[in-house]
């Protein structure tokens, strides 16, 4: 009964930033944690970002080092990841996820958007 909606991807260049969003529908948006992961090729799906239902509370994977921020906006039914100075190493399929435990894997998550392309040109 929740559908997640991402748009914000695409190519951008090295150093350069792209801001994520991701669209939630339903009513009970509010009680529920929001995750960011990335995936590429031959690789499992990995942890970005997740904040907690009121937004109070936030977390990041060691490889975002301050440059990434994670934000919800409950009127909306949105959260936001701001890619800031970004890599080549970035490049993944971004994903939005929501669920009743959040935490930094992915079985705390129960349902996950389509997945946005992010490329970042050397």
């Amino acid at each position: 009964q929740v559908q997640l909606v991402e748009s914000g991807g695409g190519l951008v260049q090295a150093g350069g930033s792209l801001r994520l969003s991701c669209a939630a529908s339903g009513r009970s948006f509010s009680s529920y944690d929001m995750g960011w992961f990335r995936q590429v090729p031959g690789k499992e799906r990995e942890f970005v970002a997740g904040i907690s239902p009121s937004g109070g509370v936030t977390e990041y994977a060691v490889f975002v080092k301050g440059r990434f921020g994670i934000a919800r906006d409950n009127a909306k039914n949105t959260v936001y990841l701001q890619m800031n100075s970004l890599k080549p190493e970035d490049t993944a399929v971004y994903f939005c996820a929501l669920g009743s435990r959040g935490g930094s894997t992915w079985r705390g998550y129960d349902y996950w958007g389509q997945g946005t392309q992010v490329t970042v040109s050397s």
